[in-house]
């Protein structure tokens, strides 16, 4: 079975804020003395991850909620 792949968009700013909140979490299990391999991937991965430009189409969340 095909492993499922998520995707997210974020601007700048946003993807500043993910990759320090990984490094804050890191460090917070070091001084714990636990692993950071997990976050450190993820760090690597979105550290690394391609930017593409797109459009987004905002549709109404209700439509959603009644479903």
């Amino acid at each position: 079975m095909k492993e499922r792949q998520y995707f997210v968009a974020l601007d700048d700013y946003e993807h500043g804020v993910v990759i320090r909140s990984l490094n804050d979490k890191k460090t917070e299990l070091r001084s714990e003395g636990k692993s950071t391999d997990a976050v450190d991937e993820l760090i690597i991965k979105i550290g690394n991850a391609p930017s593409k430009k797109f459009r987004v189409i905002e549709k109404d969340r209700r439509s959603y909620d009644e479903r």
